[in-house]
Parts: C-alpha cells; sequence; structure tokens
C-alpha cells in the first residue's frame, strides 16, 4: 500500500517540466518587457475635453488623466499584447510558487527574466549585447545552477 508521501511524489511533475515552467515565466517576464516599452515610447493621450474644464476637481482631472492614459496605451496592440503575454507569466509564476520550492523559483525565475529581457532587447531594439553582458549573464546562469544543486 502506498504512502501519501508516495502518492505525492507520483504526481510531482518531472524535471522536465519544472525546467520548461521556469523558462516559461522567465521568457514572459523577460521577453516582454523590451516589446511593452516600444509599443509605449512615443505615446501621448488624446485631448480629453473633461481633462480642459476649469471647474473639474484636481482629484478628478487627476484619475481621468490616468484612466485616459491606461486605456489609451492598452488598445494600442504593440504594448496590450506583450502586457498580456507577461501577465500569463505572472499567472504561470503563481502556479509555479504553489508547487515548487519557494527559496529556488524566485530565483530562478527572476534570473531567467534578466536572461530574457537582454535578448528582447536585442530582439526589438537591435542592442548589441556587449561582452561584459555576456559575462554577467554566465555568471546569473552559474548562479543558478549552484542554488539548484544547493538544494539537491
Amino acid at each position: 500500500m502506498k504512502t501519501d508521501e508516495d502518492l505525492t511524489n507520483d504526481l510531482a511533475p518531472s524535471v522536465f517540466r519544472w525546467i520548461l515552467g521556469f523558462l516559461m515565466v522567465g521568457a514572459c517576464w523577460g521577453l516582454t518587457t523590451p516589446f511593452m516599452r516600444k509599443g509605449a515610447i512615443g505615446y501621448t493621450p488624446p485631448r480629453q475635453p473633461s481633462l480642459n474644464d476649469p471647474r473639474t476637481p484636481w482629484f478628478r482631472k487627476t484619475m481621468l488623466s490616468v484612466w485616459y492614459a491606461v486605456v489609451g496605451v492598452l488598445s494600442r496592440p504593440a504594448y496590450a499584447i506583450p502586457f498580456l503575454l507577461n501577465v500569463t507569466g505572472s499567472i504561470w509564476f503563481f502556479i509555479l510558487i504553489g508547487q515548487a520550492e519557494l527559496s529556488l523559483t524566485v530565483p530562478i525565475t527572476n534570473s531567467l527574466a534578466f536572461l530574457f529581457t537582454v535578448l528582447g532587447e536585442w530582439w526589438a531594439e537591435n542592442k548589441v549585447i556587449s561582452r561584459e553582458t555576456w559575462i554577467g549573464m554566465a555568471l546569473v546562469l552559474a548562479g543558478i545552477a549552484l542554488c539548484v544543486q544547493s538544494k539537491s
């Protein structure tokens, strides 16, 4: 007869699925950031008549201007699509931290997000990746390996 621990181990995802989950979160967070920035650059919300009325209270003007800016930038597909992918990564992250060890999940996903951000800047903005950045990326990967090795 199987114990509760045996049943839990039988239901645990494979190492491949953990790696895939970490990579998906890192990619969703990191790759989308340069594309969101690119989609938001140069955006100016259209003029709204209610914001120019001198009788409108300051707080209401402020809230309306924020609302119009958010709705305006989210209506641009160049920003909205990467933003939705980024939020999807956050959902996957919360699924991961519910199943994986927290002390591994947080540093791994954040480190991978950094690596994917560098690659996203190269892809979206044609930025050159310097030698120092490559060295930093290698050190980040070494740090991830040390974290994983220390837990096994």
